[in-house]
């Protein structure tokens, strides 16, 4: 008897839990958004033409649901209302902003219009990657090397021609369109290296002996040293902290779960430790973000100041926030990317962070236990390194906004702007969903 992977075909269907799930985004935008025009009136008055945008995004997330059941889509029901969750806490947000940033200069005109369209964009991939789903995981699978070459490609790229912002290069402008090309390297890292560890899974665990030491078999590692070294490259480089961060977190973290040696985890964060000092002493940019971590009052009303003033903004919130619409988190350079945690510790407090953070740990678990059910070698590493991609991702950038580790130019996941993110983050979900409706055929 031999045993296929496939997605299950049924017919339509109506995905009941998902539904209820969705009341909750439902909610949060459309009284959030509400909450948002009348805060500064004072007044109670309001028309449909306030909440015009959150009764859009409501209809679409519906639709979405609507259309998996047409598909007769069986996955997972719990992952896309957590995601339309954070995506509708970013869209308020975003929209929050706007007027204050905008005020501020007139560059950021047109921020809540753009975030609308990645936003539609984004729901858009997460739907498309769904409906193709019978083809998704094994095109993915068969075209492993293809990913491997097209993110060194596009590292070298961005290496030769991006756009160096604040010390580090990581945009490329083809006309008016800006990309960042390392958000679409985290995707295609994971599913080079869920190809290759699925199919070296019985060589990557094994070792031969020299002497007293125990050696990984390296020629079958070569693959993945080029990666390892990508990762470092994107550090000394590009000189860009957060994104050689992620990479050599979904790095580390497939290996281990493919290889189960630690030995492999140990070697990388000793070099990766490593290749963090050289850059410390060699480049200002690096350093700087260390002496801000360290002491960001050296330089209040320099250097530091963007890390006071979101300091002020989280302290100033408390436990219960001054409330949507009511603090002042525009005066935080960058905040709408960077710094969006701390307009959300201002306004919404502590408990409004730690129901942010509840959402992304339900979202990783939930996309850990897609790859535990999972009964494909390959869908359960990239269920992994997808689950990874997110939980690092958050890490980094809020241990950055809380001095835990020095802040690294890197999104909050669905909540920050910026339609790289938003649509490759949808696309890690879409995947996710691909997934979590696989199963074994006989």
């Amino acid at each position: 008897m031999t045993v296929a992977v496939g997605h299950r075909r049924s017919r339509p269907n109506f995905r009941f839990t998902e539904f209820q799930l969705l009341v909750v985004p439902s909610l949060l935008t459309i009284v959030g958004l509400l909450t948002i025009f009348l805060a500064p009136r004072g007044s109670a008055e309001w028309s449909w033409s306030d909440i015009w945008v959150s009764l859009a995004y409501v209809a679409i997330v519906f639709a979405i649901s609507l259309g998996f059941g047409l598909l007769g889509f069986r996955g997972d029901q719990v992952i896309f209302p957590v995601t339309a969750t954070l995506a509708g806490l970013g869209l308020l947000v975003v929209q929050r902003l706007h007027p204050d940033l905008a005020a501020l200069d007139d560059d950021y005109a047109g921020l809540a219009q753009r975030q609308l369209i990645y936003l539609g964009a984004g729901l858009a991939v997460l739907f498309v990657t769904v409906l193709f789903r019978q083809r998704a995981i094994s095109w993915l699978r068969r075209f492993k090397y293809t990913w491997m070459i097209l993110s060194l490609a596009l590292l070298a790229v961005t290496y030769v021609f991006g756009t160096e912002i604040y010390g580090a290069k990581l945009w490329l402008y083809i006309g008016p369109v800006s990309i960042q090309p390392s958000e679409i390297v985290k995707i295609t890292l994971v599913t080079f290296m869920a190809g290759f560890l699925e199919d070296k899974r019985d060589l990557v665990g094994t070792s031969w002996r020299l002497g007293f030491f125990r050696l990984p078999p390296l020629p079958y590692l070569l693959p993945m040293g080029l990666m390892w070294a990508a990762s470092l490259a994107v550090l000394v480089v590009l000189n860009d902290l957060g994104s050689a961060l992620l990479f050599f977190g979904i790095f580390l973290a497939m290996l281990y779960v493919a290889s189960g040696r630690l030995i492999y985890v140990s070697v990388g964060l000793v070099s990766f430790t490593a290749a963090c000092w050289v850059a410390y002493q060699l480049f200002a940019r690096i350093d700087v973000r260390v002496q801000n971590w360290l002491d960001p009052w050296q330089d209040p009303r320099g250097l530091g100041w963007q890390q006071v003033q979101s300091e002020y903004a989280l302290a100033s919130g408390g436990v219960l926030g001054t409330g949507l619409g009511l603090g002042r988190p525009f005066y935080i350079p960058e905040v709408q990317t960077d710094y969006v945690f701390s307009a959300i510790g201002e306004e919404l407090g502590l408990l409004g962070t730690l129901a942010v953070l509840a959402l992304y740990f339900i979202l990783v678990m939930r996309g850990f236990a897609i790859g535990l059910r999972c009964q494909d070698g390959f869908g359960r590493l990239v269920a992994v390194g997808l689950a990874t991609i997110l939980a690092v991702q958050t890490l980094i950038i809020v241990g950055g906004v809380v001095r835990l580790i020095p802040l690294t130019g890197i999104t909050l996941p669905f909540v920050s702007y910026g339609g790289s993110s938003l649509l490759t983050n949808f696309l890690v979900i879409g995947l996710l969903l691909n997934v979590s409706g696989l199963r074994r055929r006989a």
